[in-house]
């Protein structure tokens, strides 16, 4: 089979032609259907992401796709089922193995180039609006990156929850992408965004996957008892948080790491996930996905998160041994 895979931090990541892995006990072994990408991708192609295997693996942290084998002690999903499952690798390649316990049967009616890029995204935005910001209906959300996977989830996800949602994105299309997605308001990232969100009356939630003046923007059109999410840094510049602008507003600033659940509350992401299939049967989430690339056309689908030239998701789409 193929995979993209990294064989050293200091090269970029190439197909190369491996064979089929066979699933060990408690995994599966998955006809990989679709493979959502990550920002995450690019920097454990470089060695930077928090959780980064050791060289060589493959890259890929979620897909969908249908299970052909089940390794020992494996009694579901049945051999045949569709599902998708993060497995923080292995995801870009035309077939993988992956912890059956992690793995969930997808709704009939969900296209897998969209259930591939779905948990990621609506995970991270879903688990971090209600179980760390307690966004309430009513409340203003201000959504840095509104464009981006992420970003986009969140807007979307607000806007179901009851809340205002104000979006910030580069240029006329990315923000009718967002309007599309329920934003209320919309403010293009080179305007003055602090003077623009204070017109509005002030952020009480601030959804940051961008970090940078971004964050430094936002926070100070934030209001009394706001909450600021700290979700990434696509801008590649962390922030350094002025306390006293904290303890005078009495602003929290909370961090979210989505895939640190797995090792201490693994039950919050599949209970988060089976809410979020909830709210797609239901017609509640559109996902949005710009780009559907084939697996020798991997890089170029990194290049383009890399620039910030795709809205929504991009998907690689291998086709299966």
């Amino acid at each position: 089979m193929h995979a993209f895979r990294v064989t050293g931090f200091d090269a970029p990541p190439q197909i190369r032609t491996m064979a089929t892995p066979s699933p060990g006990p408690g995994e599966v072994l998955l006809d990989i259907a679709a493979c959502g990408l990550n920002f995450a991708d690019i920097l454990m192609a470089q060695g930077k992401y928090q959780d980064t295997p050791d060289p060589p693996f493959t890259l890929g942290m979620e897909v969908c796709g249908t299970v052909r084998a089940h390794g020992d002690g494996v009694r579901a999903p049945a051999v045949g089922t569709r599902v998708v499952v993060f497995g923080g690798q292995g995801g870009l390649a035309e077939q993988g193995v992956f912890q059956a316990a992690l793995c969930r049967p997808v709704p009939a009616a969900m296209p897998s180039e969209q259930a591939a890029g779905f948990q990621v995204a609506y995970g991270t935005s879903h688990l971090a609006l209600t179980r760390r910001a307690r966004l309430q209906p009513g409340e203003t959300l201000l959504v840095l990156g509104a464009a981006g996977g992420v970003g986009l989830a969140a807007v979307e996800i607000g806007k179901a929850m009851g809340a205002r949602v104000v979006a910030v994105a580069r240029g006329a299309d990315k923000l009718q992408t967002a309007r599309r997605a329920g934003a209320d308001h919309l403010i293009d990232a080179g305007d003055d965004v602090t003077a623009r969100v204070k017109a509005l009356g002030g952020a009480d939630v601030v959804y940051d996957p961008v970090g940078g003046s971004a964050f430094t923007a936002a926070l100070k059109a934030t209001n009394r008892e706001g909450r600021i999410i700290a979700i990434g840094f696509a801008s590649g510049d962390v922030p350094q948080v002025p306390a006293n602008r904290l303890l005078v507003k009495n602003i929290d600033v909370i961090g979210f790491y989505w895939g640190g659940y797995l090792a201490f509350a693994p039950e919050a992401l599949t209970d988060s996930l089976a809410d979020l299939m909830g709210w797609y049967a239901d017609g509640r989430l559109r996902p949005h996905v710009s780009h559907v690339l084939p697996l020798e056309r991997a890089a170029d689908g990194l290049a383009l998160i890399r620039s910030r030239r795709s809205t929504g998701k991009v998907v690689i789409v291998p086709e299966p041994a």
